[in-house]
């Protein structure tokens, strides 16, 4: 492996030159200072809280020693999984915005935004209310198919004859969410109290309840498909300058337009399962890491998932330590920021339409 500095980028080849990486300084950089912060961020959810636990006695416990039972306890069975798996749903949901803004060509794209979420969330809600039998184990594939109808007809409608608008895209999508989140209420009205409470609790949105168990299945999922994710990077790049374009440099273009909304709705739906809808990370993530630096396709699902697990965890902890002993869900919090951001993308979209 030999590594070459050029114009602000580092290229890295293998020994028979079968690899070449081009990767931006600044790119670099900024990867290194989310991975600092969501470090330090880390540390702080194990810290702060209704037990405050000075930064010695963690990294004791950290390494195996025995302080006293309830430390171990409020570390390693609640604070613990609970900030892993604030962070593996923020990855996972800023990935999947990432990747619907790319097959859509839409910027304003988002697993919340257009009723990718509420679909997930629809049939979760199904399984706890209506067939409460049904194991928790199921609920992955369950959100994955109510997610998946929800995204093919939200494509098959905003679809016209001069070809997919932004704007229709966005509307429709919002359509959607509205009338499947007016199934969903209806459901919760007219269920039985004991599973409309836990219901409730799940659409809050927080990572509160999150258990090891949460964390295996979180990163399990977004190991594979995050890896094919990246995988499918360099086609990215090319549908980015068009789909003529993307035919004519040798790209799949049906394959991996298929491929990207299977990702991006699996990443939302798993997450949803999980954890309950969590709005707007897939929307505010990849503009934030566009703004961090301008890279390609995969540094930027790099960066991407970086600031959707620095925004999730950093609203749990603000959450769970601004109001204590009252805990505000992580969904309240991301959405209060993401309304802001989507109406000023909303209005620089329209501008630029016209």
């Amino acid at each position: 492996m030999s590594m070459v500095s050029e114009k602000g980028h580092i290229i890295l080849r293998t020994s028979r030159q079968g690899l070449a990486l081009r990767l931006p300084v600044w790119g670099m950089a900024a990867s290194a200072l989310l991975v600092c912060g969501l470090v330090l961020l880390f540390a702080a959810s194990m810290v702060i809280g209704s037990y405050d636990i000075d930064l010695p006695t963690l990294l004791a416990t950290l390494s195996g020693e025995t302080v006293s039972k309830s430390i171990d306890n409020v570390v390693w069975q609640f604070r613990m999984p609970r900030a892993l798996v604030a962070m593996l749903v923020g990855a996972m949901m800023a990935c999947s915005g990432a990747a619907l803004q790319n097959v859509t060509g839409n910027s304003l794209a988002d697993p919340s935004l257009v009723g990718i979420s509420q679909g997930a969330a629809l049939t979760v809600v199904s399984a706890i209310v209506v067939f409460p039998g049904l194991s928790p184990d199921v609920r992955p594939l369950l959100a994955f198919v109510g997610a998946l109808c929800v995204a093919s007809l939200v494509q098959a409608l905003s679809a016209g004859q001069r070809g997919p608008s932004p704007v229709r895209f966005i509307l429709i999508g919002i359509g959607l969410s509205a009338f499947i989140s007016s199934l969903t209420s209806a459901m919760l009205t007219y269920g039985n109290i004991d599973r409309v409470m836990s219901a409730l609790a799940w659409l809050a949105g927080g990572v509160n309840a999150a258990t090891w168990r949460d964390v295996f299945i979180l990163s399990s999922w977004s190991i594979v498909l995050l890896a094919v994710l990246l995988l499918l990077s360099r086609s990215m790049a090319a549908l980015r300058m068009g789909e003529a374009t993307a035919i004519g440099l040798g790209a799949e273009v049906r394959l991996v337009r298929l491929g990207l909304v299977a990702i991006g709705v699996g990443l939302a739906a798993v997450s949803t399962a999980i954890v309950g809808p969590i709005g707007f990370v897939g929307l505010v993530a990849p503009h934030a890491a566009r703004r961090l630096a301008h890279t390609g396709p995969a540094l930027h699902l790099v960066l991407t998932a970086l600031c959707g697990a620095f925004l999730v965890a950093a609203a749990d902890l603000i959450g769970r330590a601004a109001f204590a002993p009252i805990q505000l869900p992580a969904g309240l919090l991301t959405a209060l920021l993401g309304v802001p951001i989507f109406i000023a993308l909303l209005r620089r979209s329209a501008r630029a339409q016209y």
